[in-house]
């Protein structure tokens, strides 16, 4: 085997929908004002009875039974998240538990917004070097609980949710590259710390951060698969903010390519942002087995990672 690939995508959100009028009756703040800074116009809430392991293992459940295998067909578990309450076990031991999967490896990864890409890049390599055949890719994010409800700047942008990929080995690269980095000495630019452990950002940095700097990193993923972005099919971004994702997109020079826009159903969710995003592509069919798409995570750290994929 020459490369690895994803088998098949899953998602999961809570049944609990908060949209911009019932925040209108918590804090400050309006529909309009809401749409007209981030685009969002409804976010998924999870209940207290919902831990994000939970959030994790149902989208995980789902890309298996999309991919036709069983948990004990999987040796690694990865999850990526920046909302685990506990220290020990990790959220990858709970969703293996949780599924049935038998002595896997266990990891969980902290890259905030840009874990997922992350989180697959570490299968891809372990795929590629034998280290482990089939791995779970899941990225889960509970923003709500490191939430302040009375902040109106931090709390009409969060929401719930996990996304999940299968990845396995595959006889052509599926998977490309990866091109990941950071900017360590903006690292406090987004933030989730304190007891208890609360959200924030400096939106202004991000935003100039990620609509100037971004777009050049983003082109060189797609030379690293060896593509142009005319080449292709869609554009899976960290789902953070409308303002950035459409500014991002047009400058990456993708004139073609469906756009995920997720963020207006979903909000910030985090590490779930890109999974979810394009399992949802893949639900509804606006993208198809082998199309190039890239997924491209960037935020907390201010770190970023994107790939070139291929559509399962």
């Amino acid at each position: 085997m020459n490369g690895s690939r994803i088998a098949a995508v899953g998602h999961y959100q809570p049944a609990k929908v908060l949209t911009n009028e019932d925040l209108a009756g918590l804090v400050d703040t309006t529909d309009e004002w809401i749409r007209s800074r981030v685009g969002i116009r409804t976010r998924h809430i999870a209940g207290p009875d919902e831990p994000v392991d939970e959030l994790g293992a149902h989208a995980a459940a789902k890309a298996l039974a999309a991919a036709g295998l069983a948990p004990a067909d999987i040796d690694l578990v990865l999850v990526a998240t920046s909302t685990a309450v506990d220290r020990s076990p990790n959220m990858a031991a709970r969703v293996a538990a949780r599924l049935g999967v038998p002595q896997a490896a266990t990891m969980d990864l902290n890259v905030v917004c840009a874990g997922f890409t992350h989180a697959l890049a570490t299968a891809d390599h372990a795929v590629r070097a034998g280290g482990a055949a089939r791995a779970l890719v899941i990225g889960a994010d509970k923003m709500s609980e490191v939430t302040d409800w009375s902040d109106r700047t931090t709390c009409v942008l969060v929401g719930d949710g996990a996304g999940a990929a299968v990845v396995e080995a595959a006889d052509e690269p599926a998977i490309g590259p990866v091109l990941w980095g950071s900017v360590p000495e903006m690292g406090n630019a987004v933030r989730i710390e304190g007891t208890p452990p609360r959200f924030a950002q400096e939106g202004q940095s991000v935003y100039r951060w990620a609509t100037t700097q971004l777009p050049p990193i983003a082109r060189r993923a797609c030379e690293r698969a060896g593509l142009r972005p005319a080449d292709l099919a869609a554009i899976v971004l960290h789902q953070a903010n409308l303002r950035i994702i459409e500014p991002l997109a047009e400058k990456i020079g993708a004139v073609d390519a469906v756009v995920a826009r997720d963020v207006t159903e979903s909000g910030n969710t985090s590490a779930a942002s890109i999974p979810l995003a394009f399992s949802k592509l893949v639900e509804r069919g606006e993208i198809t087995t082998g199309d190039p798409v890239l997924l491209f995570g960037f935020g907390g750290n201010l770190s970023y990672a994107g790939q070139v994929v291929r559509c399962p």
